[in-house]
């Protein structure tokens, strides 16, 4: 459950030591990481397209071809990278600037993504190897490799952003440098491993060819609704906690510090999504239509078990689970109020993003997109006139995330029950 949340534990892992730096920093890191978030989801969005179609050469028993597909995935993501590098290298600052208003929190985001935009090759690349273990099944490599990143990342940030074990302090640029590197390191040890994985053997993953441009444009083609969705759904919570920062820095770091632990609690449902992908795709590749639907109700079931297990905690405990995001007192018990709004959204989003990765794992990429774009809609309508113009209560502010996830599930559920998916061919 681990692989597809591997950007989201490092966000999560560097905001909680930006918990325990500074108000300003804690704003900072809720913006800039979600804004990174962006570009690198971007990255695994191309990539899902691959995997889709992995999966669909596995239960279709068309093996050799996938290594083509790694190979041409590798190459565009290559590519992007480059572009995405110096977007964010050279275009960074003039891009904060038009939402930020606090200067201090500005440096802060601009100082964090000077370090954090090295890292953009080696996470594209990686969530390129990462495609083939979840399409063809094998994710136990992936749980190893996120394990190895997220204790590198601890690890570094203990060290760099507070100056412990001889090296220098360097606060929010120390946490971005750090996760930087355990990105480089996770990456080398995916190289290592899959250069001495034997069982690729069937793919031909080394049995390297020219480029195939078809099969790039094909990859394109799927993921580009997926790229689109990501933009929609980043970029309106880019745009939420925008909105909060011109509210006060109190707000924005009460809502970061509500992300921390909303980012923890969803990792299983991150999880659970990424493989129901795979397994209505490898579903319709053997014509088990029927089953399809079944995959997906059995793994909202237990989604949303394991979710609300995690919300009773959180309801039963608040100070005890807020203090992963901050060790502020203050802040801890203004963040409290927020906790019944937290628990229903995760209770949505637990079934939500199933039944959505579900109808992506069709191959009705562009279905899910016209459905998302609508939902951002209903999104940013709802938080541009609570946040924006009436200047709500976070209370009401955070609700916005229920108006998308009700609306995104009711759509997905009427969608799935039509059949229109079966006729989709990729």
């Amino acid at each position: 459950m681990i692989g597809s949340a591997v950007q989201n534990v490092i966000t999560l892992t560097d905001t909680v030591f930006m918990g325990r730096v500074g108000m300003v920093e804690l704003g900072a890191i809720g913006l800039v990481g979600v804004f990174y978030l962006l570009i690198t989801t971007l990255g695994y969005q191309f990539t899902k397209a691959g995997q889709i179609m992995i999966a669909r050469r596995i239960g279709s028993g068309h093996e050799g071809e996938i290594g083509e597909i790694i190979q041409s995935m590798a190459f565009f993501a290559f590519l992007l990278s480059v572009l995405m590098f110096f977007i964010m290298k050279w275009g960074g600052e003039f891009f904060f600037s038009l939402f930020v208003r606090d200067r201090d929190i500005l440096r802060a985001c601009i100082d964090y993504l000077n370090y954090r935009s090295y890292g953009v090759f080696f996470s594209y690349l990686g969530v390129v190897v990462l495609s083939l273990y979840t399409g063809i099944s094998r994710t136990t490599v992936i749980i190893y490799n996120a394990l190895v990143m997220g204790l590198a990342n601890v690890v570094l940030n203990y060290c760099l952003v507070f100056g412990n074990w001889g090296f220098p302090e360097m606060g929010i640029g120390g946490s971005a440098l750090a996760s930087t590197l355990s990105e480089i390191l996770a990456f080398l040890v995916f190289v290592f491993y899959i250069f001495n994985d034997k069982k690729l053997a069937p793919y031909k993953i080394f049995e390297f060819k020219p480029i195939d441009v078809n099969l790039i444009k094909s990859q394109i083609k799927l993921s580009i609704p997926m790229i689109l969705q990501t933009f929609a759904s980043l970029g309106s919570w880019f745009l939420f906690f925008a909105l909060i920062e011109q509210i006060g820095r109190n707000e924005l770091a009460i809502s970061n510090i509500m992300r921390t632990v909303y980012m923890l609690f969803m990792i299983p449902a991150w999880g659970f999504s990424s493989g129901i992908n795979t397994i209505v795709s490898n579903l319709i590749g053997k014509r088990a239509y029927r089953d399809v639907i079944q995959a997906i109700n059995k793994t909202a079931l237990l989604c949303f078990s394991i979710t609300m297990f995690l919300g009773f905690l959180l309801y039963l405990f608040p100070s005890i689970i807020l203090r992963i995001g901050t060790n502020d007192e203050y802040l801890i018990e203004q963040s409290k109020r927020l906790i019944w709004v937290l628990v229903s959204i995760l209770a949505f989003y637990s079934v939500s993003i199933i039944y959505f990765n579900g109808m992506v794992g069709t191959g009705a990429t562009k279905v899910a997109l016209y459905i998302q774009v609508f939902c951002v809609f209903l999104y940013i309508a709802y938080v541009y006139y609570v946040v924006g113009i009436q200047k709500a209560s976070l209370e009401w502010s955070w609700m916005a995330e229920n108006v998308y996830m009700i609306s995104s599930l009711i759509i997905s559920v009427l969608y799935m029950r039509s059949h229109s998916w079966i006729k989709l061919k990729i």
